[in-house]
C-alpha cells in the first residue's frame, strides 16, 4: 500500500472527522508532457452541451490525477462539471492530465504561469502539490475534489461528498438482492474517506437490511470501523487485472454482488464476471455506469452517483460571482450531490417494497434519523 506523509494522514483524520459532522484515475493516455496550450485547444474544440453564453474574463483549468480524464468515472465527471461551466457561464476552460505523481505539480505550475484565474485539482492524490501552489500563490483561487485542507486555506476550496449515505442505499438494495447472502467490496489505494466511504456505507446497507429483515447476509473485504487498515485494497487506480484477480477471489468464495471503488479499475470487476460465467452483478460508483460503461449494462445492478460536476460547476459558479471560497462544500442525500442511478436492467429484480424501503432509508438519513456510520463494520 502507498505511504503517505504524517502531515497528510493527519489531513485525512481531520477530513474524516469534518464528513462524520456533516452527516449530523487503463489505456494510452495523452502525454503529460504537453503543453497547457495543446490541452487547453483540445477542452475548447468540444462541442458545447448546450446554448453558449457569453464570454467572461475568467478562465478556470483542471488537472487530473492519474486515472485520466477518459476513466468513464471520477476525473470524467469533474470535467463534466467544468464544460457546464464553460457553457451555462461563458468561462474559458483548459485541462492537463496527469500520468504520474511527479505531473501533479508540475500541471499545476503550468497553469499559474498560463495565467489561470482559477485551477480545479481532482483528487485526494493532488492535496500536498495544491496546498503548496495555493499558498505560494495566494491571488490564484483553487478547489480540490475529495480533500479540504484544515486549519483552511482561504483560496482553496475542499469538494468533499458524504458517499457513505449513498453507499448505505445501495448496500441495502444489494442485500436485497443477492442469492447466496454474500457480497464484496475492496478498493483502489486506501486515500480514507474518498474510497472507504464507498465502502463503509455499503457494509452499513447490508446490516441495516440485516438488522430489519432479520437475515444474515455477509461481507468479503470488509472493514474495521475502528482501522483505518482494514478491508481490501489493490494499492492503485490503474491495473484492471488486479481489480479482476481481487473479484475472482470474492466470486470463488461466494460472492455475488461485489462493489469495486477504484475508478477505471472497477471494470477489472466486470470482466472477471463475465469472463467466470458467474452469476453476479457489481456496482458502479461515481457516475451511472450502465450510461459510461455500456459494455457492462447486463452486469450493473446500479450505480452510487456522486456528483462531482454538480459541486466543481458551484465552485467556479461561486468564482466567477465574486463569493468567498467554501473552506468545506459537503455533498449529500439532501442537497442532492450524493445519490442512486435508476437498477435499468434489473429493475424488475428490485420489489417495489424494497424500492419504497431504500426511500425511507433515505428519508431517515436525511432527517438524521439513521446515520450510516452507526452500522459500519463487518
Amino acid at each position: 500500500m502507498r505511504k503517505f506523509s504524517s502531515s497528510m494522514m493527519a489531513v485525512l483524520a481531520i477530513l474524516t472527522l469534518i464528513l462524520a459532522a456533516c452527516s449530523n484515475g487503463t489505456g494510452d493516455s495523452p502525454a503529460a508532457s504537453a503543453s497547457a496550450a495543446e490541452s487547453e485547444a483540445a477542452s475548447e474544440s468540444a462541442e458545447p452541451s448546450g446554448t453558449q453564453a457569453a464570454a467572461v474574463d475568467y478562465k478556470v483549468c483542471m488537472v487530473s490525477d492519474t486515472g485520466g480524464f477518459d476513466d468513464n468515472s471520477f476525473n470524467e465527471n469533474g470535467l463534466a462539471g467544468l464544460e457546464r461551466a464553460r457553457d451555462e457561464l461563458g468561462v474559458e476552460i483548459a485541462t492537463l492530465q496527469s500520468n504520474s505523481e511527479e505531473d501533479y505539480a508540475r500541471n499545476i505550475n503550468q497553469f499559474i504561469s498560463d495565467g489561470c484565474d482559477m485551477i480545479v485539482t481532482v483528487g485526494f492524490l493532488l492535496g500536498d502539490a495544491t496546498k503548496a501552489a495555493a499558498e505560494a500563490n495566494p491571488d490564484t483561487r483553487f478547489a480540490i475534489v475529495d480533500f479540504a485542507y484544515d486549519p483552511a486555506l482561504p483560496n482553496v476550496e475542499g469538494l468533499v461528498y458524504n458517499t457513505a449515505e449513498a453507499a448505505m442505499l445501495a448496500g441495502y438494495a444489494s442485500a436485497s438482492w443477492t442469492k447466496t447472502g454474500v457480497m464484496g467490496t475492496f478498493g483502489g489505494i486506501n486515500i480514507g474517506p474518498g474510497v472507504t466511504d464507498f465502502m463503509d456505507g455499503f457494509i452499513a446497507g447490508m446490516n441495516y437490511w440485516n438488522e430489519q429483515k432479520g437475515d444474515d447476509v455477509t461481507m468479503l473485504g470488509g472493514r474495521d470501523p475502528n482501522d483505518a487498515a482494514s478491508g481490501t485494497f489493490t494499492g492503485n487506480f490503474d491495473s484492471t487485472d488486479d481489480a479482476k484477480n481481487v473479484t475472482i477471489g470474492f466470486l470463488q468464495e461466494g460472492a455475488d454482488v461485489i462493489l469495486p471503488v477504484g475508478g477505471p479499475i472497477g471494470q477489472g470487476t466486470f470482466a472477471a464476471i463475465r469472463e467466470q460465467g458467474a452469476d453476479a452483478v457489481g456496482l458502479g460508483v461515481d457516475v451511472d455506469w450502465t450510461e459510461t460503461v455500456p459494455d457492462y449494462a447486463d452486469l450493473m445492478l446500479v450505480s452510487i452517483i456522486k456528483r462531482i460536476d454538480n459541486s466543481v460547476f458551484a465552485a467556479i459558479e461561486r468564482a466567477v460571482n465574486g463569493d468567498a471560497p467554501e473552506p468545506v462544500f459537503v455533498s449529500t442525500l439532501e442537497n442532492e450531490g450524493v445519490g442512486l442511478s435508476d437498477f435499468h436492467d434489473y429493475d424488475d429484480q428490485i420489489d417495489q417494497e424494497v424500492k419504497d424501503e431504500i426511500q425511507a432509508l433515505a428519508d431517515a438519513i436525511i432527517a438524521g434519523d439513521v446515520t450510516p456510520s452507526d452500522y459500519y463494520g463487518e
